[in-house]
């Protein structure tokens, strides 16, 4: 498992597996307007990933593409990244279903967190995730997030607008070694 910025050429690998996934994420993620097929089309990768470009260059946003043996396998995105005062920004990530429960999601994101509060100086990462979501609620608590809160109807998922749970870390909870050095410690991970 590596991370890379995401690519242009990821086009053709990312509509596979969201459109091969749509029964596997549509539970998870922002309804799509326009439809599933629509808006994971190849097609639609090039504005997606102009847009995301972008916001990297202002600092806003620091997308990763998630790849195991070379190929796209998923996505771990740090949005609303908020500079003096706050320091922080939210992680969001989805994965292959076929690489569900072998731990690629959570060295992936163990590895965003430890970039962010090291290289980028963040302080402050949070997470939400719908409380029926159990494999995400499996990499949260891996990696240490603690649960703050209950945000009622935070966001239309699957089409009806549902309640997510809130997690945080702050730099002052990275282990030594970081998250990432946690997981091959606890052997979960090894370099």
């Amino acid at each position: 498992m590596a991370l890379r910025p995401v690519r242009l050429g990821d086009a053709r690998a990312w509509s596979a597996i969201r459109i091969r996934d749509e029964q596997y994420l549509t539970p998870w993620e922002p309804t799509p307007y326009g439809g599933w097929a629509r808006r994971n089309s190849a097609v639609e990768w090039p504005g997606r990933w102009y847009l995301l470009r972008a916001a990297a260059r202002r600092g806003s946003t620091l997308p990763y593409a998630i790849t195991v043996d070379g190929r796209l396998a998923g996505h771990v995105m740090v949005g609303n990244v908020v500079r003096e005062p706050l320091l922080s920004g939210y992680v969001g990530y989805w994965c292959d279903s076929r690489l569900s429960g072998k731990g690629v999601t959570t060295a992936a994101v163990a590895l965003v967190v430890d970039h962010c509060f090291r290289a980028v100086r963040l302080h402050r990462l949070e997470a939400t995730v719908r409380p029926e979501n159990v494999a995400s609620l499996r990499v949260l608590a891996k990696l240490g997030f603690r649960h703050e809160g209950v945000l009622l109807r935070y966001l239309d998922v699957d089409g009806a607008w549902r309640d997510h749970h809130s997690y945080a870390i702050t730099a002052e909870e990275l282990p030594a070694g970081g998250l990432a050095g946690r997981l091959v410690r606890q052997g979960r991970a090894s370099h």
